[in-house]
C-alpha cells in the first residue's frame, strides 16, 4: 500500500478563514513544491534544511496566486516518514482551490481520508493503535477524551501489549522448535516459565477488557438518566445542571412524556443527561409509552440519578421502588426539595442506611455535591492516575479474541497437550495480539480504520 506518487490535501477545515494549510507528502513533494514556489530571498526550496520555514509566493507562470510560508520536512524526519511540504496560505476558499489545482497539474494527486497517517503507519512512524489515537485526538471534545487519546498516542497501551507479544513469540518459537525434534522427545520451552507468562498475559488482558466499560464512556460521554416519580423535580434538575430552561417545568404531573437529552462537561468529563417521564402506573397511552422509554433509558445508562420528592416519599417507599429496578447501572439516590422537608423527613433521610444526597434543584442548593459524586463514580480516579484504559471498540473485540485463545493455551497446558496442539492456539493468540498494533494487518482492516479519518490527516 506504500505509494510512489505525491499526495496533496487541505489540512485545515474547508471554508474561509485567516489562514489555511495545504500539505504535500511523497518522494517528489519538495521538487513539485519548488516548481510553484518563489522565495522572496531567491532560495531553492530543494536545498533547504529540514524543519525550516520560508516566505515566498505561489506562482502559476507569471501569475502570483498568494504569498505563503513554506515549511520543509525531509524524510525520514517528518510526520509521514516521507518528504513533506506544508504551505500556509491566506484562508480564502478561492486561493486554497487555486493552489491545490495547480499542484494537481504539476503531478500530485488528491489524498484520500487518513492517507497521511496511513503512510506514517506503513513507514513505521507509529503503530496501528497510535494511528487510531490520532483520529481520537482530533475528535476529542473534553479533557477526558483528550487525555485518553494522548495516552494511547504516546504508546502506553501498545507498548505493554507488544512486550507481552514478544515474550509469547519467543515461547512459541521454542515450542515450534520442539516439533522439529519430536522423535528425541525434548522440551526447549520451560513449561513452568511458560505457565507464568500465560497467567501474566491473562491478567493484563482481563484488566484491559474490564477497562473498556469506563474508557469507552469517558471517551464518548457518559449517559446519565434522571428517573423518578412525576413532579419529583427531574426537569428542574436538568435545567439547573445545564443552567438553561431546556425542559418544560410544570406542577401538572406527567408534563414530561418523552426523553429530553443534553450534554454538559463537568470536571473535564462529558455527561449526557437524559430527563425521563415520571414513573407511575397510568392509563394514558402516550404517557405509558413515555414511562416505557424512561425504563429503557434507565437500563442503558451508565449512571442513573433516582430523584424523589423528600416531602412526598418515605424512605421505605424509595427502597421499594429501587428494588424494582433490574439495571446494573451505577446509581445516585437524590432527595430533592430538601428545603421544604420537615425536620422529621430530614431526620429519616439522614438516619437511613441508603447513601442519600440531599439537594434543592430549584434553588440549586448542593448541586456541587451531586456533580462531585457523579465524577467520583464516573472513573475520574482512573483518569487522573493515568491507568491504561481501552477506548476503541476494535481493540476491545480483538482483546476478547486474544483472551479466548490464551485460555485455550492455558487449558492445553493443564491437560498436558503436545507441542503441536499448543502451537495452533499460540499462533492464533499471536495473530490477534498483532492485530492491535498492526504487526498483522490487511488492506480491508486498514481501509476500514483510515476511512474514518478526515481528509488532510
Amino acid at each position: 500500500m506504500i505509494h510512489q506518487n505525491t499526495i496533496v490535501a487541505l489540512a485545515t477545515p474547508s471554508g474561509a478563514g485567516a489562514i489555511a494549510i495545504i500539505r504535500l507528502s511523497g518522494k517528489d513533494a519538495i521538487t513539485i513544491a519548488a516548481e510553484v514556489f518563489n522565495s522572496i530571498r531567491g532560495k531553492e526550496l530543494s536545498k533547504q534544511k529540514s524543519h525550516t520555514v520560508h516566505l515566498g509566493n505561489i506562482v502559476d507562470g507569471n501569475r502570483i496566486i498568494d504569498e505563503v510560508l513554506a515549511t520543509v520536512f525531509k524524510n525520514p524526519n517528518s510526520y509521514t516518514g516521507e518528504n513533506v511540504i506544508e504551505f500556509s496560505c491566506h484562508g480564502s476558499s478561492y486561493i486554497q482551490q487555486e493552489i491545490i489545482q495547480l499542484l494537481l497539474r504539476k503531478g500530485c494527486r488528491m489524498a484520500t481520508a487518513g492517507e497521511f497517517t496511513l503512510q506514517a503507519f506503513l513507514n513505521g512512524k507509529m503503530d496501528l493503535s497510535q494511528a487510531e489515537a490520532v483520529a481520537d485526538l482530533i475528535a476529542s471534545d473534553s479533557k477526558a477524551s483528550h487525555q485518553l487519546a494522548i495516552q494511547q498516542m504516546r504508546g502506553g497501551f501498545s507498548t505493554e501489549i507488544e512486550e507481552l507479544r514478544i515474550q509469547l513469540l519467543n515461547f512459541a518459537s521454542l515450542i515450534e522448535l520442539e516439533l522439529d525434534f519430536s522423535e528425541e522427545d525434548v522440551e526447549f520451552a520451560n513449561r513452568e516459565e511458560f505457565q507464568k507468562l500465560i497467567k501474566k498475559i491473562t491478567i493484563l488482558l482481563k484488566k484491559l477488557i474490564d477497562s473498556f466499560a469506563t474508557g469507552n464512556v469517558l471517551k464518548n460521554g457518559i449517559p446519565v438518566a434522571i428517573v423518578g416519580r412525576p413532579n419529583s423535580g427531574k426537569s428542574t434538575l436538568l435545567n439547573s445542571l445545564l443552567n438553561e430552561e431546556r425542559a418544560i417545568v410544570s406542577n401538572i404531573a406527567g408534563t414530561t412524556r418523552d426523553t429530553i437529552e443534553d450534554e454538559i462537561t463537568i470536571g473535564g468529563i462529558r455527561f449526557r443527561f437524559i430527563d425521563t417521564a415520571g414513573l407511575r402506573d397510568t392509563t394514558d397511552e402516550i404517557e405509558k409509552i413515555g414511562v416505557e422509554r424512561a425504563l429503557e433509558k434507565l437500563e442503558k445508562s451508565s449512571i442513573y440519578i433516582y430523584l424523589f420528592d423528600s416531602t412526598e416519599m418515605s424512605v421505605v417507599e424509595v427502597k421499594k421502588e429501587l428494588d424494582s429496578f433490574t439495571t446494573n447501572s451505577k446509581q445516585l439516590i437524590v432527595a430533592n426539595k430538601i428545603d421544604k422537608a420537615s425536620k422529621e423527613e430530614v431526620s429519616a433521610i439522614n438516619n437511613s442506611d441508603l447513601p442519600f444526597l440531599t439537594i434543592s434543584a430549584k434553588n440549586k442548593d448542593s448541586l456541587d455535591v451531586l456533580t462531585n459524586s457523579l465524577l467520583d463514580i464516573a472513573g475520574i480516579e482512573a483518569l487522573d492516575s493515568n491507568q491504561l484504559m481501552v477506548t476503541n471498540s476494535r481493540h476491545y473485540d480483538v482483546l476478547i479474541k486474544s483472551l479466548e485463545e490464551i485460555s485455550k493455551v492455558q487449558e492445553g497446558i493443564d491437560n498436558h497437550l503436545t507441542g503441536d496442539l499448543l502451537a495452533i492456539d499460540l499462533r492464533q493468540a499471536l495473530y490477534f495480539l498483532g492485530e492491535i498494533t498492526g504487526q498483522v494487518s490487511n488492506d480491508d482492516l486498514l481501509g476500514n480504520i483510515f476511512a474514518n479519518f478526515c481528509i488532510g490527516k
